[in-house]
């Protein structure tokens, strides 16, 4: 209950901080940028808090399954949120040969989990089962909200970065100072979202998921796979400013994908869940 209490918390500051900089930056334009400014700002709460998840889900392209079509994956879902109390989420199967998945929804009753192709191709049963029980766990502690949220609005931060960049030098009459100072807005407010997304809530949910799956060892064989195969394996048309929702941290192999790192070392959650053996 107090680390359900702790992440609203987190998301109304978080979409409190978010209208704040679009106002501030507004500002910087002149005072009749500021309604516009505080408009737009409160449209993105209300998108990103409503949609959030389908763009999640869409960037992924992921294709929704049913209990008629989803197989092994959607009855093992099915199963497993049975044991954590859950209501059924949407399953969803993502193209992506890099091994991987993530939950996202703004509750429990709103939630989806999603699988790559290359983890159903890569992972045993019972590291499968691992995997979407550590999901189940972000979604039974209310992760998911914030997570989806924050990596809307860092893609939005660094839409404004850019936006900031391009105004500054491609246009007689701009600001370059102005410009300057969105570009170090979008940096910092990209660094304030990451530090909203406690890495905490990676070893909470591993320590939930082995819970949840009966055992810690499917997940820690899991994780030592994912992390190996996703060093050779980038995910393909990444938004880094997701990294924060999948199980590990693609690996995309620039600068911008770094940036936005939000996990644990893994070596350090397989550690963890060694200890509740």
């Amino acid at each position: 209950m107090r680390s359900i209490l702790i992440n609203q918390f987190k998301t109304a500051i978080l979409m409190g901080a978010m209208m704040g900089l679009f106002v501030a930056v507004g500002g910087m334009f002149g005072k009749g940028f500021l309604l516009p400014a505080l408009l737009l700002g409160g449209g993105m709460n209300i998108f990103a808090y409503f949609f959030s998840d389908k763009i999640a889900i869409a960037s992924m392209r992921g294709r929704e399954v049913t209990a008629e079509n989803g197989g092994d994956l959607y009855r093992l879902v099915d199963t497993l949120r049975r044991r954590a109390g859950l209501p059924m989420p949407r399953v969803y199967l993502t193209p992506q040969r890099a091994p991987n998945a993530f939950a996202t929804g703004r509750s429990p009753e709103r939630s989806a989990v999603a699988v790559t192709q290359g983890a159903l191709d890569l992972l045993e049963p019972d590291e499968l089962a691992g995997v979407i029980a550590h999901e189940l766990a972000h979604i039974k502690h209310r992760d998911t909200l914030i997570s989806t949220i924050a990596a809307t609005m860092s893609g939005v931060l660094a839409f404004l970065a850019q936006w900031g960049l391009l105004l500054g030098g491609n246009r007689n009459n701009s600001n370059p100072l102005a410009a300057f100072v969105v570009v170090i807005l979008g940096a910092i407010g990209a660094a304030v979202i990451k530090a909203a997304i406690s890495r905490s809530r990676e070893f909470a949910a591993d320590a939930e998921g082995a819970r949840i799956a009966g055992t810690p060892t499917g997940l820690m064989s899991a994780l030592m796979k994912l992390e190996s195969a996703n060093r050779r394996i980038p995910m393909q048309n990444p938004n880094p400013a997701q990294n924060n929702l999948f199980i590990v941290e693609p690996m995309l192999g620039d600068s911008l994908g770094r940036l936005f790192a939000t996990h644990p070392p893994t070596e350090k959650r397989i550690e963890a869940l060694r200890q509740l053996m």
